[in-house]
């Protein structure tokens, strides 16, 4: 009996032992090994996660300005040849949009009908050679020979070379009475539809595009919107810069060139863009 007591004894204690819980000094060392461990993988993960989101920004960044450049570029292939403009800050950049154009009648057909475009009085009506152009519309401006700011009765801003559309009858267009200053050599006209300005604001950050407003003489930047619309086209800009210049034979050839500046979060990014336009009237 006493061999059977002391036996179950020692079997007590040593199941007491094995059922022992964790103590406080090892949990210290599991949570200090834990923390060294995180800084470690910390350390080594943190470039690659800044890395991916620096260039993710500045793919952001590329693509705003991208974008906005795109559009700007687009629509100066529509400009009225002669017509694009720049203020002396290169904050402002206007045009005139075109939506097509045509050939105009200048002298009867064989049978001797046909409405020809008077250049000795002022007419009312022509008729076009071929198709109306698609997208032109009662409201529309008819242009002939623009040959730009500067040039007087040649200049579309002024309103001596543009008349407006007041109906339209295949082949005919009907404008409001108007004497056009001179032919043009191609017996061509443009579509005018409204013009259009692009104002880089550094002062908000800013590129908006203004259209549809009144056709000024001088060009307008601080009055604008004007009585048209607007819509700000690109934000966080911090520099931005238009310029135009025309080259070839009578400057029938143009180049805008584009700089826009986009910077967000310590990042940015600067695109530049030319553009050449057609000037041919």
């Amino acid at each position: 009996m006493r061999n059977s007591s002391i036996h179950d004894s020692r079997f007590t204690n040593h199941g007491i032992h094995r059922a022992r819980g964790v103590t406080l000094l090892e949990m210290i060392m599991v949570i200090v090994i834990t923390g060294i461990i995180g800084v470690a993988v910390a350390v080594f993960i943190r470039a690659p996660v800044e890395g991916y989101v620096d260039a993710a920004r500045r793919a952001e960044l590329t693509d705003i300005a991208d974008t906005a450049l795109r559009r700007i570029t687009r629509d100066l292939r529509t400009a009225l040849p002669n017509s694009v403009r720049v203020d002396p800050t290169g904050r402002y950049i206007e045009y005139l949009q075109t939506s097509g154009g045509g050939r105009y009648r200048a002298e009867p057909d064989s049978g001797g009908a046909g409405n020809v475009l008077d250049f000795a009085a002022a007419d009312t009506a022509f008729d076009v050679i071929g198709q109306l152009p698609n997208a032109i519309a009662v409201g529309n401006r008819i242009a002939i020979y623009n040959l730009g700011a500067g040039t007087g009765t040649t200049d579309a801003y002024t309103g001596a070379n543009i008349a407006a559309i007041t109906g339209l009858a295949a082949p005919t267009i009907s404008i409001a009475a108007h004497l056009f200053p001179f032919p043009s050599p191609g017996k061509r006209f443009q579509v005018v539809q409204y013009p259009v300005s692009y104002h880089c604001d550094l002062g908000t950050g800013r590129l908006r595009r203004y259209w549809g407003y009144t056709i000024q003489a001088v060009q307008p930047t601080a009055a604008l919107p004007l009585d048209g619309s607007t819509a700000a086209l690109a934000t966080n800009v911090s520099n931005c810069t238009f310029s135009y210049t025309t080259d070839g034979a009578a400057g029938r050839t143009g180049v805008a060139s584009l700089t826009l500046q986009i910077a967000q979060s310590g990042e940015t990014v600067r695109l530049f863009q030319q553009v050449h336009t057609n000037n041919v009237p």
